[in-house]
């Protein structure tokens, strides 16, 4: 048996008036979110079930790019993308430009022992009924919020959410869920939903990425970061060394990341990443720069 240890992360972007005036709250969702995954964690249940736990407290919570309150499309529609993964067998699922399901990460994590790994819009809600995922109508996503900002284009909207987790019987497990990027052209479909960009688990290590998504894409960041650790480089020069890639491709954002020892790593190279750790026996740390 190893020691349980669940990571979650906000977003990473530029430390806003309003992440400052709204801190309490932000902290509270990102206790809450951890809360969420340790209960899944105390109860029995495994790596995947705890990230998806804690993936769905943030798409709940209306400050998250990430389900209700997500960022608002050029039309001032919301799409919605996630992925999960399972590091004991590197099962993925993944959906992109859904916009009735309320839990989008859920319905990536019953895509994990389906023959396909990604459905997209329309196929994808559906999918999701199907298993009997609560369905919601598309306005009800859209916060007056996400209104305000499309129309003004405030600045730092993006990035995603995400959790990674080494359970009890040292399995892995990462999601990751997102609303795109503010202002997006419908049918953009970032790095989130894309398994070895956004997020990735297997034996060793999981990851999930936030930031510029095509970036992360072109970099492969959390495949990159898997192989890294899997020819012996250390967790931290590891995540410095993807964040530098993605760099390279013009980007810029985080990950959180933790390893079969229940190392963790946490870095960023925008303004603020808000984030947290949960360790059985011990509060929730949660930092927001």
């Amino acid at each position: 048996m190893t020691s349980p240890v669940l990571v979650v992360h906000g977003g990473a972007g530029g430390h806003n008036d309003e992440l400052t005036e709204r801190l309490s709250e932000y902290r509270e969702a990102l206790v809450g979110a951890l809360e969420a995954g340790g209960r899944a964690l105390r109860d029995g249940r495994e790596a995947i079930e705890a990230v998806q736990a804690a993936v769905m407290a943030m798409e709940d919570f209306p400050l998250f790019n990430a389900g209700h309150g997500a960022t608002l499309c050029d039309d001032g529609e919301v799409e919605l993308s996630a992925s999960a993964m399972r590091g004991s067998d590197r099962a993925a699922g993944a959906v992109a430009v859904v916009r009735r399901t309320r839990n989008p990460v859920a319905a990536a994590a019953a895509m994990l022992d389906e023959p396909e790994v990604l459905l997209a819009g329309d196929r994808a809600d559906a999918f999701a009924a199907a298993r009997g995922l609560e369905q919601r109508d598309p306005s009800e996503f859209v916060t007056e919020r996400q209104r305000r900002r499309l129309s003004t284009r405030h600045a730092g909207d993006g990035g995603t959410v995400g959790a990674v987790c080494l359970d009890g019987r040292g399995l892995l497990a990462a999601a990751t869920s997102t609303g795109g990027l503010q202002g997006q052209r419908r049918g953009r479909v970032g790095d989130s939903p894309v398994i070895g960009a956004g997020t990735w688990a297997d034996r060793q290590v999981a990851v999930s990425c936030t930031g510029k998504g095509e970036a992360f894409v072109r970099a492969g960041a959390a495949r990159l970061l898997g192989a890294l650790v899997a020819h012996g480089v250390g967790l931290e020069n590891a995540a410095r060394t993807v964040l530098d890639e993605v760099a390279q491709c013009g980007g810029e954002g985080g990950l959180i990341v933790v390893d079969a020892r229940g190392q963790v790593a946490l870095p960023f190279s925008t303004e603020a990443m808000p984030r947290g750790v949960w360790r059985p026996g011990e509060p929730p740390v949660v930092e927001i720069p």
